[in-house]
């Protein structure tokens, strides 16, 4: 892949070490920052898992202490006696039939769609369409909730969904890289524990693989997995 200038002097600085402490980690992600936005601090796992077995698929949320910094929008799919609750709780869109319908066109315009449990059979004829895109709501998510109004305001919050991909790697985001230093810390350290606290009980051995931060078009950069983890 051809990299450009930016990216090519970023990378020099991270030639010292194969791998690197927290701190150290978490120094270079914002001196390694190539663009001329506010960049999104992304975090990046590779599990010893096996992906093809439910027993060890990694799957959850979390509550960032600092919320994630991203714009989340959210589609409630409520009843109507619901709607008005879930706008007031920050939903950008909220109903059901209306909805479905347009979903049912292609027209997906969110990030996170939510749902109550009573309304989960009439999204069945879109289930698939939602599923493609990873939206689909699902109680193991968090997104299928009798309690819609604190569920959107924890998403709005920055409250993030994890899950393992086919090759057993999680890629997510931590912040971004405007946050306080304390902050991007306190948000990575949250969400190391959170996987560490994950392994599969079937799991024998090492569970944590590599970790890798990354800004926005950044280079890499590699955790050293047990200096960080003893650092929780």
């Amino acid at each position: 892949m051809k990299r450009g200038k930016k990216y090519i002097e970023s990378a020099k600085k991270l030639t010292e070490k194969e791998s690197y402490t927290l701190s150290e980690a978490l120094k270079l992600l914002k001196e390694t920052g190539t663009t001329k936005f506010d960049s999104t601090a992304e975090l990046h796992f590779n599990l010893n898992i096996d992906p093809t077995k439910a027993e060890q698929a990694i799957r959850g949320t979390i509550s960032l202490p600092h919320g994630s910094g991203k714009k989340v929008r959210i589609a409630a799919i409520v009843t109507d006696d619901k709607i008005k609750d879930a706008k007031a709780a920050g939903a950008d869109e909220a109903g059901l039939e209306d909805l479905v319908a347009e979903f049912s066109k292609g027209k997906i315009n969110y990030d996170v769609i939510v749902a109550t449990p009573d309304v989960m059979k009439k999204i069945g004829k879109v289930a698939k369409t939602l599923g493609q895109k990873g939206l689909m709501p699902n109680p193991k998510a968090g997104t299928v909730t009798d309690d819609i109004v604190k569920t959107i305001k924890e998403i709005k919050a920055g409250r993030l969904e994890y899950r393992n991909d086919k090759e057993g790697n999680i890629h997510t985001i931590f912040g971004k890289l405007s946050f306080k230093d304390e902050e991007l810390e306190n948000n990575l350290k949250s969400y190391l524990r959170v996987i560490r606290d994950a392994k599969p009980s079937v799991l024998k051995g090492s569970f944590i693989k590599s970790i890798t931060l990354t800004s926005t078009m950044g280079p890499g950069i590699r955790l050293d997995v047990n200096e960080a983890l003893k650092e929780l």
